[in-house]
């Protein structure tokens, strides 16, 4: 899966740090584009070296790399990047990223988008309208005028892999991500993520629900979200009433027959190769 970089390590703790020339930084533009190498040589992301009066946030470190953010945004290179490197740079989206990159890069890549998305959705107070600061002790947004503290967004979410003996229930969203998935959804207000498991599988394909059981868990940082894997089984009815409002196909799909998706990143995939390879 995308967090699956051993033996490397992502360091995630918030220090108050100042970006050298070797550092990495990252360059979004105000849709949330980031700037890649494209070249195919090199480093897939610019470093402090290429960047014009770099004025940085310190986001996280893998081992010993250190990696920033630009805190201008621009949809021009040149206001970024410096002369000699604009020809190796280009934009690209989280979604275009995850398939150009792969191992820490793609990881690192998600994660600070993460934080990007975060930063560029709260910079005024929620309470009194004032602008938002950057708190020099852990990562947080400060509005010194009410004290209210925001903190990264963070959402929960649940995937299911419902197993009918030796069938899985596949899914593949309406609009979106063309390939095979799993029933998913987000935790509501007061739900346990096991209740969140039994309703989303009952909106989507009408089946109920149990022996739920939980498997794994990830972070998946182009949505802001955590994703809790669960198995279960169908009680009772297994007759599939689809929601084709959010899907376009849900049936039950024999272990030979599970098309997995083009890469190994998503904790989705992960599911359904276990269930492939009879390991579930």
């Amino acid at each position: 899966m995308i967090q699956d970089i051993y033996p490397s390590k992502l360091y995630n703790q918030y220090t108050k740090e100042v970006i050298s020339k070797e550092d990495y930084i990252f360059c979004f533009d105000d849709k949330g584009r980031m700037l890649v190498n494209e070249s195919g040589d090199g480093e897939p992301f610019p470093k402090g070296k290429d960047v014009i009066n770099a004025e940085a946030i310190y986001l996280f470190s893998v081992d010993d790399k250190k990696y920033f953010m630009a805190k201008e945004s621009s949809n021009d290179c040149g206001n970024v990047l410096l002369k000699e490197a604009q020809n190796d740079y280009n934009y690209y989206s989280v979604v275009d990223v995850r398939d150009k990159l792969i191992g820490a890069d793609v990881y690192s890549a998600f994660t600070a988008y993460h934080l990007w998305k975060w930063y560029n959705d709260n910079k005024y107070c929620g309470k009194c309208g004032c602008k938002l600061t950057h708190d020099s002790k852990e990562r947080a947004l400060r509005c010194e005028s009410c004290g209210n503290m925001v903190f990264p967004r963070i959402n929960p979410a649940v995937i299911v892999g419902v197993i009918n003996n030796d069938k899985i229930l596949i899914t593949k969203y309406r609009t979106g991500y063309a390939h095979s998935a799993l029933v998913a959804g987000f935790t509501e207000i007061g739900e346990t993520l096991e209740e969140t498991v039994a309703r989303e599988v009952m909106e989507e394909t009408g089946i109920k629900v149990k022996n739920i059981r939980y498997y794994k868990s990830q972070p998946w940082g182009m949505a802001q979200d955590i994703l809790m894997g669960f198995y279960c089984e169908p009680e009772g009815d297994t007759i599939i009433k689809m929601d084709e409002n959010e899907l376009k196909y849900a049936e039950w799909v024999g272990r030979d027959d599970v098309k997995l998706q083009p890469n190994n990143l998503s904790l989705t995939n992960e599911m359904m190769q276990k269930f492939k390879e009879g390991s579930v």
